[in-house]
């Protein structure tokens, strides 16, 4: 594991929480750079209430992605299962020092799937890619249901994880070989890994259904994902619903509401179930277009946006029910947002101060309104950021 110093860095990490003071609405952010591994392709992904930031790094003349966090005055490359390329992919809100990933492994795929990991990891294939678990400088490996692949997503405060795995069932609605095809041959199921090392169990999915993920948890071991058929393990068919399972029932949280039977995924739930993440538009199967949403128990689901032209993903929610997430401006180019009740979706590159690069992407976003993401400086260089409210 490599480490390298920051500790020159202004950054007001934790800074609310530490003194009790509650996030509150913002009229501006401070926004400061993370360091790199030496690459040009660095982005937070989570950010959690102690400030830590995670998601992954690159080094100079290397384009293979490094699971990275950013701790304590530092940057630290959490390695890799063996293979090229690793990513802390989701948010992962456990303060006790777990993060939880996607690692490809050194053994080749041996059914030519190109699994959930590709998305995460530029394209990466050719290899088993697994979920692991990071705790004080060690990487585990997390287990599977019998099939090849895995994936770990979000972590809650009771070492639990969530996640999806692959089973050895050959199932029929998998996309399958062929040009242009993902190759998916496995039925996977949504799973939560833990609390103890090499503990796995699958959650049930809809009658009808036959794969699924689960992508979130909070403290009271409430998740959130999705449930659909096998298709391509990246979503789409896959993601046919969004679901929410509590003490055992799985829910489908946008029936009759959501518009389209692809694209619908939950990304984050807070310690008050409240649920946010992007559903899929009828008029575009590619997932070029979908819509951030937001769920609650008194509101049911509610678009961020209910502007036509929305083109938005919602990927953090914090105990406020401030949302972080982004969406395709005018231009065509990504803009991370920051969401609230009050003010609606609004543009960090509105709120960023005297901040020089474009705010591409918001994350995830803590207890204490701080959000993380990436931005791009001139020449393309993509920086992973943290994004911290001003009167803070």
């Amino acid at each position: 594991m490599r480490t390298v110093s920051f500790s020159t860095l202004t950054i007001a990490v934790c800074c609310a929480l530490a003194s009790g003071v509650a996030a509150a609405d913002t009229d501006g952010y401070i926004v400061s750079n993370l360091p790199t591994l030496g690459g040009t392709r660095t982005q937070g992904n989570s950010v959690n209430n102690r400030g830590w930031v995670a998601g992954f790094s690159t080094y100079a003349g290397n384009s293979h992605r490094f699971a990275t966090a950013w701790y304590g005055g530092q940057i630290h490359d959490l390695g890799t299962l063996g293979g090229p390329n690793s990513d802390v992919a989701w948010p992962v809100k456990n303060v006790t020092g777990l993060i939880a990933g996607i690692s490809q492994t050194a053994t080749p795929e041996p059914l030519g799937e190109t699994w959930s990991c590709a998305g995460f990891l530029a394209g990466s294939t050719g290899f088993i890619c697994r979920g692991f678990a990071w705790k004080g400088g060690q990487m585990r490996m997390l287990p599977t249901l019998g099939g090849n692949n895995g994936f770990a997503a979000g972590a809650n405060n009771r070492g639990q994880i969530t996640g999806w795995a692959e089973t050895s069932t050959l199932d029929p609605s998998c996309e399958g070989p062929g040009p242009g095809k993902s190759g998916q041959v496995l039925q996977f199921l949504p799973v939560i890994y833990g609390p103890g090392d090499g503990a796995i169990q699958a959650l049930p999915l809809l009658a009808g259904d036959s794969s699924g993920a689960a992508t979130a948890i909070n403290d009271h071991g409430q998740a959130v994902g999705i449930s659909g058929s096998c298709d391509q393990a990246v979503g789409r068919y896959t993601a046919a619903h969004a679901v929410l399972w509590d003490n055992g029932t799985v829910t489908d949280i946008g029936a009759g509401v959501l518009p389209a039977p692809f694209w619908n995924t939950p990304m984050a739930i807070n310690e008050h179930g409240d649920v946010v993440g992007f559903a899929g538009d009828p008029s575009d199967i590619t997932a070029g277009l979908t819509h951030a949403f937001i769920w609650t128990r008194e509101g049911g689901m509610q678009l961020l946006n209910t502007d036509a032209s929305d083109n938005s993903t919602a990927t953090g929610i914090n105990a406020q029910r401030q949302v972080s997430g982004y969406f395709v401006a005018g231009d065509g180019s990504l803009h991370g947002f920051v969401w609230d009740a009050v003010n609606g979706m609004r543009d960090l590159n509105d709120l960023k101060g005297d901040y020089p690069n474009v705010i591409a992407l918001a994350n995830d976003i803590n207890d204490a309104g701080e959000i993380t993401g990436r931005a791009t400086v001139a020449g393309g260089t993509r920086v992973a950021i943290v994004a911290v409210p001003s009167d803070q």
